[in-house]
């Protein structure tokens, strides 16, 4: 069964998919909420806000089911907005409640960060708590990716974050707990090591679902 790439308008949507599918991704684009629940694996990509995209996924009926999707243990990958919904509360426009699956609050990004919000490559220095983590898998510590975004992740439990960026203040941009993974970049823009990140997350999110895949998989493939 393939894994579900969550369709709720976001403008990232096309280019997450074909960077997916670029690394052997087996996928279904959708908004069913019966469809996602019985998915192997669920992405959710994400650009904007996160009021908009809270009430998108509200509207769809699909907000009360990726807890369970995460609490079930099926590999899950949010990216960028798609990483900030998933903690307890945004700022962003006013103070709101989000999926409230990761203990924390999305905060703006300092203005002593200079021109916010921060576009183009950045740092990303992993934990190494974390290094071992299929995600992970043959990315150099201090690779650079590439971010769009105002706000940032104030995770409550910093053993979750398995990756640091400095952008005015240092925050997370990779957040891994078991089964659940999110980046505050966009993978689908980041080059080498952005399709690295997908396919290590496509093979892990295979042998999870019972396949007999080696987390490394895709090594040999030409990225």
């Amino acid at each position: 069964m393939p894994m579900a790439v969550i369709n709720y308008g976001a403008g990232n949507l096309p280019n997450v998919v074909r960077a997916l599918r670029h690394v052997g991704a087996d996928l279904v684009v959708t908004d069913d909420p019966a469809v996602i629940r019985a998915a192997p694996a669920v992405v959710l990509p994400g650009v904007g806000a996160t009021a908009d995209t809270m009430r998108s996924l509200r509207e769809l009926g699909i907000a009360e089911v990726l807890p369970e999707v995460v609490a079930a243990g099926r590999p899950f990958l949010g990216i960028c907005v798609g990483m900030q919904v998933l903690l307890s509360a945004s700022e962003e426009f006013g103070l709101h409640p989000c999926l409230d699956i990761v203990a924390g609050t999305v905060r703006r990004l300092p203005a002593s960060a200079g021109k916010v919000p921060q576009i183009g490559w950045n740092q990303v220095r992993f934990a190494p708590a974390h290094a071992g983590h299929p995600l992970l898998a043959d990315i150099p510590d201090g690779s650079d990716f590439y971010f769009v975004h105002s706000y940032f992740c104030d995770v409550a439990d910093p053993a979750l974050v398995a990756g640091t960026t400095t952008y005015g203040t240092p925050f997370p941009s990779v957040m891994i707990r078991d089964n659940l993974a999110a980046v505050q970049f966009h993978p689908e823009k980041s080059g080498k090591w952005g399709l690295r990140l997908l396919a290590n997350f496509v093979s892990y999110a295979m042998g999870h679902a019972g396949n007999r895949t080696h987390p490394h998989q895709h090594q040999s493939l030409q990225i």
